[in-house]
């Protein structure tokens, strides 16, 4: 899947990424996706806890529609659909990995998550 091209104009890399993953639930739904690839929605919802229904679906169409998660619908009764990440998705997860590290290391004094 082709990322969707974002309006305005960026003034860096660090701009770009932020309007991808900007907000308080994206980062937390790319964390959950990398502990558990092939994820239901009920399972992600588990996993970032505080999250409602509405939110975490309007955040998976955004983040899919940026080329960082996969969404695989099967036809089956019951359905299903598992959501994963993209090559692009597993790679900015492992880009804010330092950035969590940071936040241990400075703001919750080196406690681990």
């Amino acid at each position: 899947m082709a990322t969707v091209p974002r309006p305005g104009a960026y003034v860096c890399g660090i701009d770009a990424a932020m309007d991808v993953i900007g907000g308080k639930w994206k980062v937390l739904i790319l964390w959950a996706l990398a502990d558990r690839p092939h994820c239901r929605f009920g399972e992600l919802r588990r996993q970032v806890p505080g999250i409602t229904e509405k939110v975490l679906a309007a955040h998976l169409r955004e983040l899919e529609a940026d080329g960082i998660v996969h969404r695989e619908a099967y036809d089956e009764v019951p359905p299903r659909v598992e959501y994963s990440l993209t090559e692009p998705g597993r790679e900015l997860n492992a880009a804010l990995g330092p950035l969590g590290a940071w936040g241990r290391q400075h703001v919750l004094g080196g406690a681990q998550r």
